[in-house]
């Protein structure tokens, strides 16, 4: 992953400019002024984004946020995670979540959690190379 430098995209500016990457993993996004008013309503909630940038341009984000419950304690939860896709497959999805992993750890959080869609064949096989086993299924249903 040469060229890249990891940071977080704190401002204004930095959040629009993840609107195109974030789209592919959130198509119902309408533009860039609905993802920064989204990013910032969850960053009340320790939301943060974590964005891979090359020359400028964000090549890959990690949505996260640090969160406590009774079944893990302090863990990290990824939201997000998503890499364009003419970088897939370049090691930046893993320098992503190595570096959520380090983050919360330094905080002393001891778990990292995430949800992918059963249909997600390709990003499955990518968890669990980076280490990351099935512990749950997880349930919804629209309450509108």
């Amino acid at each position: 992953m040469s060229g890249f430098e990891l940071r977080h995209a704190d401002t204004d500016a930095d959040i629009e400019a993840c609107f195109a990457l974030m789209r592919q993993l959130r198509p119902h996004l309408a533009d860039s002024a609905e993802l920064l008013a989204r990013v910032r309503r969850q960053e009340k909630e320790s939301y943060r984004l974590l964005v891979a940038w090359r020359d400028g341009q964000p090549a890959g984000a990690a949505g996260y946020r640090l969160q406590e419950n009774l079944i893990r304690g302090c863990f990290v939860y990824v939201d997000d995670l998503v890499v364009l896709e003419g970088e897939r497959r370049s090691g930046i999805g893993a320098r992503l979540l190595d570096e959520v992993a380090r983050l919360a750890k330094s905080a002393g959080y001891n778990w990292l959690t995430l949800d992918t869609a059963l249909d997600n064949a390709l990003g499955q096989r990518f968890y669990f190379r980076w280490g990351l086993l099935s512990t749950a299924l997880h349930f919804g249903k629209p309450l509108a």
